[in-house]
């Protein structure tokens, strides 16, 4: 991935931030038929650093797992909300005219080594995990668990899944929020976002400054 050092994010915490609020990654092999892609909600384990774990699972019917190698080098792709950014929001586009559009985002790449687990025991902590913290946040007063099914029947749900984990290697974050622009201008984009319902892309953009316009 092409980062500018303006736009790098290294920070560990908001790293891990991005990936926690945004889980559903884009894991990238490389197969016999060529490159393949699957959109798969993954936890993470030991921290957003090089030791650390994603872990996953997909249906058994998915090819993935059969098709990439285990021990095989993978990129898992997280992001965050983006948004379109026009020039005519900069003051400065109206006194030199020389700006032009860009899109501002925020991506985490996570490297990784991929291990298959064909195993009940893997796959039945990944889900009861995934699925606590999730419907943790769906505010229900009563969240769904495994045991509101019949045993039976989670265990042949279970059995037609198989577990994925991504020991990672490296990451690398591209927080592209106008940090090349001046202040004004930056500001007044973030307004404009704001205005048009872009609220996690303003706020992205201001940080955790006190004078985010987002907050009053």
């Amino acid at each position: 991935m092409y980062v500018p050092e303006h736009f790098a994010e290294r920070e560990p915490r908001a790293l891990l931030d991005l990936v926690t609020q945004n889980p559903l990654g884009v894991l990238i092999t490389h197969t016999a038929e060529g490159l393949d892609a699957n959109h798969i909600p993954f936890e993470v384990e030991g921290g957003l650093v090089a030791g650390g774990r994603l872990r996953a699972h997909v249906a058994r019917n998915n090819p993935v797992w059969r098709e990439a190698a285990d021990g095989q080098q993978v990129l898992v792709v997280f992001r965050a909300a983006d948004a379109y950014i026009s020039p005519n929001w900069y003051p400065s586009k109206h006194e030199f005219h020389r700006q032009v559009p860009t899109w501002n985002y925020r991506v985490v790449h996570v490297h990784g080594t991929l291990h298959i687990h064909d195993d009940e025991k893997f796959v039945r902590g990944v889900v009861a995990r995934l699925t606590r913290r999730h419907e943790a946040g769906t505010g229900d007063p009563r969240p769904w668990k495994m045991a509101d099914s019949e045993p039976g029947y989670i265990d042949q749900m279970l059995a037609e899944i198989v577990g994925l984990e991504v020991e990672i290697t490296k990451v690398e974050g591209k927080f592209k929020l106008s940090q090349n622009k001046q202040a004004r201008d930056r500001a007044t984009a973030a307004d404009q976002l704001r205005e048009r319902g872009k609220i996690e892309v303003a706020r992205a953009m201001w940080g955790e400054s006190k004078t985010d316009p987002t907050n009053t």
